[in-house]
């Protein structure tokens, strides 16, 4: 009889491989700050190259994928004899931290109504500081309202200047606090500024890609500690490529039945059941040059726990 749970990982690691260009360096960045990070930070790359092979990557792959995210400065390596051991750079720390605040973290449901506006100075006009810039608050969640004009509904100043301090570019820009006169205005920004249709339809694609691991769980499948482990990494890596698009705004701002929140609630839900299983698996195949890898932190067994506790429960067969 065929494992309800490996037939839905088969489709789910099918549909991972079927991606064009496949972005391995991106799953294994997935790996380091989803599985790595909360315990140590350091892995082994021939830890790297076992937890990889269950996915479909090969050890070449993985490989060439390290020495590239390395030589981008995204990892940092050192060797003892012929091992080699990575963990992530003070680069990859930091925004691998922002990044773990908005993935595991529930969307604000209450609003004062006050944006965020940030304007880009005039003398950010060079284009490739001017491209940095609109990446980065791209990527913080701001929606562009005018070609010098960002704006988000849910940062305080002080974490915005923080965050672009991080990036180095808080120089170049201005930042003030707005309330529009109307609802319709606050609406009429967040169409201008966000293309939440789009969005929409990736988090419908996440639903329907793993509500059948949902619906097995639930019905007592129990997974082994690889096929656990396989799964969390494909959850987080495809929720993780939608979620850090998503800005995160409040409930009064998105559409009703919003789809992000049922995305939201299926990942906790999984996450949650597959934890402990896949901690097993990463503690018997993933080694640092010290030894084994430390416990997963306090905060890391705490992810996705803020609303409530998953109705599947998280047992092992191994």
């Amino acid at each position: 009889m065929t494992d309800p749970i490996d037939a839905c990982l088969r489709t789910l690691r099918g549909r991972f491989r079927r991606q064009r260009p496949l972005r391995s360096g991106s799953l294994l960045m997935t790996i380091l700050g989803d599985a790595i990070a909360p315990r140590g930070g350091r892995v082994t790359l021939g830890s790297l190259i076992r937890l990889a092979a269950p996915l479909g990557l090969p050890e070449r792959l993985v490989r060439t994928s390290v020495a590239r995210l390395a030589q981008d400065g995204w990892l940092a390596a050192r060797r003892s004899g012929r091992t080699s051991e990575y963990k992530l750079s003070a680069r990859g720390r930091r925004r691998f931290a922002a990044a773990t605040r908005r993935i595991y973290g529930a969307r604000p449901r209450s609003w004062n109504r006050r944006w965020t506006l940030i304007l880009v100075s005039p003398l950010a006009a060079g284009g490739l500081r001017r491209e940095r810039l609109r990446e980065e608050l791209h990527w913080l969640g701001f929606g562009q309202f005018a070609p010098d004009v960002f704006g988000h509904p849910s940062f305080g100043s002080a974490e915005v200047h923080a965050r672009l301090a991080e990036a180095g570019i808080e120089n170049h820009v201005t930042l003030l606090a707005a309330r529009s006169e109307h609802r319709r205005d606050d609406r009429r920004l967040v169409r201008s500024g966000w293309d939440l249709a789009e969005l929409a339809r990736a988090y419908r694609r996440f639903v329907a890609g793993f509500a059948p691991l949902g619906a097995a769980l639930r019905a007592g499948a129990v997974p082994r500690a690889q096929v656990a482990f396989v799964a969390r990494t494909l959850l987080i890596h495809e929720y993780r490529r939608i979620h850090l698009r998503d800005p995160g705004l409040p409930d009064v701002l998105l559409p009703h039945d919003w789809v992000g929140t049922a995305a939201y609630e299926l990942c906790r839900e999984l996450y949650r059941a597959l934890f402990r299983p896949a901690e097993r698996h990463l503690t018997l195949q993933a080694r640092r040059l010290a030894g084994a890898l430390p416990a997963a932190s306090r905060v890391a067994r705490g992810r996705f726990a803020r609303r409530g506790r998953a109705r599947i429960k998280s047992g092992s067969r191994g």
